[in-house]
């Protein structure tokens, strides 16, 4: 039964409050001597505990203070060292993405959910995709297109029309975003294996963005993203209430 725990809290009135009453009951130690982390918010503040903390070999458990909180378990004060003992452990990988920009420089993230291409401006944007250097498709005239995790399927990809991943999946999907040529095309299923690659033709009219979890870098001109195996990230659920769980009865909804 973990006996070091860290708490960490959104922003939020209601998180913060949670935080104070969970660290008076159950103390709190710093992140790097923590068993367990805590975090307490919504699937945002999750996602960015994941990626503050994936140096250290502590799981996440997150409890929901914030709104659909589908990586979160139910928020409750007692008993939560018995919760922690009994709950059961998913292991996600991010996707890496290299971004090279229309000035030369080159940016890089890690997303946990999902790197998306969109348009910038008022035009749609034109994306030619590669996938593990051979060319797949010539154009695809879109919104934008993105590539997801099975965790982070039911977020944007899903939104998009994109498939629900199951966690065990080793595939990523790639989706598109009101696809106009060819038209309304969805996508690909890849294997977890695959580097996908964007090219964005007619930048300079057309200008694109990438956005990895929310980490936005403008004006690109590819960008290249690959699961990363490197990287683990350990996420804790209530017996009955896992990743795998909730990836399955989001389909039946």
């Amino acid at each position: 039964m973990p006996q070091k725990l860290a708490f960490v809290a959104s922003r939020a009135p209601v998180a913060q409050t949670a935080r104070a009453a969970l660290t008076g009951r159950y103390g709190n130690v710093p992140l790097e001597e923590a068993e367990v982390i805590v975090a307490l918010g919504g699937d945002g503040f999750m996602l960015q505990t994941l990626h503050e903390t994936q140096d250290l070999p502590a799981p996440v458990y997150g409890m929901n203070r914030g709104t659909i909180g589908f990586l979160m378990n139910a928020y409750a004060e007692s008993d939560l060292r018995d919760r922690l003992a009994a709950a059961e452990e998913a292991e996600i990988n991010p996707l890496s993405m290299k971004a090279t920009h229309t000035d030369g420089s080159v940016s890089n993230a890690l997303a946990l959910n999902e790197v998306a291409l969109l348009r910038e401006g008022p035009q749609a944007a034109k994306l030619q995709i590669t996938v593990d250097g051979r060319l797949r498709m010539q154009e695809l005239v879109c919104d934008g297109a993105l590539v997801a995790t099975p965790a982070g399927s039911t977020a944007y990809n899903y939104s998009a029309h994109g498939p629900i991943l199951p966690i065990g999946a080793d595939v990523l999907a790639l989706t598109a975003m009101a696809a106009f040529r060819p038209r309304r095309w969805r996508g690909a299923l890849l294997p977890k294996t695959a580097t996908v690659r964007f090219d964005v033709m007619e930048a300079d009219k057309r200008p694109v963005m990438a956005d990895a979890d929310g980490n936005s870098h403008r004006d690109v001109l590819s960008v290249e993203i690959r699961s990363e195996p490197s990287i683990v990230h350990k996420i804790l659920f209530d017996p009955g209430h896992g990743l795998e769980e909730r990836l399955i009865s989001e389909q039946f909804n």
